[in-house]
């Protein structure tokens, strides 16, 4: 800035002592005795300003030119600039003496001016100022807002990002079918933290459950250093289902499939402290996850000495093409090992309670040894379509764990626990936004408050999406007979271990309307078959279930 002044300052010595000139030039002779008359003629005066407007005009050309240098965008050709200067070293003494007028006396004027090559020096100087200046400008932003999606602080430097986040999730039970639980309202989220970044490659993350207890849900760190290679620690989600990654608010249905008790650390709303390396290959058309976690849920340590592996790939092959058929079709797959502890810590098989709490279809067993998970999923999105599909399988062990089998003697190993199940899911937005990947449909017409983000749309309606999903879950645990013919390690009076073999499905449809882009009310019905009942008196039946719910977040 400092050259930029010196550059005005150059210009005004130079063309204001013209005007002085003109006011203190030789004074016209008079039209009675040629003496000198102490006033200028209405004609000088007006030659005067005439001038003198000529002069502003220059000047601000001169300032328009200053700007677009601080701007960028004047170059000077062969490294170097205009500059204004007098000709006096350029010209005669008779061109520079002043003209005479018709009575022979001089007049003043402005001096004739020619354009020189400055010092390459002080042009590299006034183009870093000006960058400098374009950089400072570019980078100030606003410290405190809003969005389009969330509040936030922001340090003035733009390298520390504060959101709080939250989000509040209500319902309405209806039941009908024999043995089925009463109806109940319940709010079933009140989750509330704050989310941002420190620097351009650290993201962070805190979210507390308020509903019951006081819990902590989220508590990490991602450390981004390259898009193929990421770094995030601390109590999140175990990257193992495409059900469980899509986000809390995101799950177009109100409780997620049945299939749900089979994925990681379903008692701890499917996380667990631990580890994992993340990353996008290929720009984005792979995608792949391998982690260590304690394996028993929210805030809970580990009970043996080998922890939970996880490793999950996702492929998106044709993410690039122009075609809409194939673009955003996915596909992959996901294994888990961990190991449990049975006969100190008594824990137990997969939970056999239906999502929406109906009934319990498959018991719970004590289990001890090697815990295996094996997943298969795919996703294929083309406009206001979406459509879903998964399958999961668990094995969990029960080495030496007899004696704490119902009919079970000593310490014989049994037949482990297995759990099968799948679903297939489809979305279609009625009024015509584009099915999302792993958020919430940008409504284009919102009835109450702001337009989603990058959206103007007028007021209306909102937007509608109606859905349907079947899912079927199995549960088996083989029983064997101890006897000491046929197992040496057994007594002479036989034991018997029963066999478990059950079945239920559900059928669900149901309607989302989305008041705005916060804003979301689900209606969801569902008919559950129970095929096989697990509980002695309870015969093959069918339940109904009505779920109305409200979603608000911010």
């Amino acid at each position: 800035m400092r050259s930029l002044r010196m550059f005005f300052a150059l210009v005004v010595v130079f063309m204001v002592p013209a005007s002085l000139a003109h006011a203190q030039g030789t004074e016209p002779a008079s039209t009675t005795g040629g003496s000198a008359s102490g006033g200028a003629t209405k004609e000088e005066v007006n030659q005067l300003r005439g001038e003198v407007a000529a002069q502003r005009q220059t000047i601000e050309e001169l300032k328009a030119l200053v700007e677009k240098l601080a701007a960028g965008k004047t170059l000077a050709t062969d490294n170097s600039s205009a500059q204004i200067r007098p000709v006096s070293d350029a010209v005669t003494e008779e061109t520079n003496s002043p003209p005479l007028n018709a009575s022979g006396q001089g007049t003043a004027h402005l001096m004739n001016t020619v354009l020189m090559q400055p010092d390459s020096a002080i042009l590299a100087a006034l183009v870093e100022q000006a960058k400098a200046a374009a950089e400072a400008k570019k980078e100030a932003s606003p410290t405190a807002g809003w969005n389009g999606e969330h509040f936030f602080l922001r340090s003035s430097d733009g390298n520390f990002t504060l959101m709080p986040v939250g989000y509040l999730n209500a319902q309405y039970t209806f039941y009908k079918g024999d043995g089925a639980p009463p109806d109940t309202f319940a709010i079933t989220r009140a989750r509330f933290g704050m989310q941002g970044n420190y620097g351009k490659q650290l993201d962070y993350s805190f979210l507390f459950e308020t509903a019951s207890t006081l819990t902590i849900r989220d508590a990490y760190m991602d450390f981004k250093p390259w898009s193929g290679f990421k770094i995030m620690a601390g109590q999140y989600k175990v990257p193992f289902s495409m059900e469980v990654g899509t986000g809390d608010t995101a799950v177009e249905f109100y409780n997620r499939s049945i299939i749900q008790v089979l994925y990681p650390d379903a008692g701890g709303g499917f996380r667990a402290p631990g580890i994992d390396v993340h990353g996008d290959l290929s720009q984005g058309r792979a995608q792949y996850w391998v982690g260590l976690f304690n394996g028993q849920g929210l805030l809970t340590a580990g009970t043996t000495n080998e922890p939970e592996v996880v490793g999950r790939l996702r492929f998106t092959p044709w993410k690039l093409s122009k075609s809409t058929a194939v673009k955003e079709l996915s596909f992959g797959g996901s294994i888990e090992h961990s190991r449990s502890k049975g006969l100190v810590a008594a824990e137990q098989s997969f939970s056999g309670v239906l999502s929406d709490g109906t009934y319990t279809f498959f018991p719970q067993f004590r289990i001890n040894g090697g815990i295996e998970r094996y997943n298969g999923f795919f996703s294929w999105l083309k406009g206001p379509l979406g459509i879903r599909g998964e399958y999961a399988h668990l094995l969990q062990k029960r080495n030496h764990i007899g004696s704490l089998a119902p009919g079970g003697v000593g310490f014989n190993t049994l037949p482990g626990v297995v759990g099968n199940g799948a679903y297939v899911a489809a979305t279609y937005l009625l009024t015509g936004e584009r099915e999302p990947e792993n958020a919430l449909p940008r409504v284009k017409h919102p009835l109450i408050g702001p337009n989603s983000p990058g959206e103007s749309g007028a007021p209306g309606w909102g937007a509608f999406a109606v859905r349907a999903r079947y899912s079927w879950l199995e549960g088996r645990a083989r029983g064997i007979t101890c006897n000491a013919n046929t197992i040496p390690a057994c007594p002479i009076t036989p034991g018997i271990v029963p066999t478990y073999s059950d079945h239920t499905d559900q059928f669900t449809v149901g309607l989302n309307w989305y008041l705005n882009y916060w804003v979301l009310a689900k209606s969801d019905f569902n008919i559950n078959r129970l095929k096989d009942p697990s509980v002695q008196g309870i015969m093959p039946r069918n339940y109904y279930v009505f779920l109305e719910g409200f979603q608000f977040r911010f």
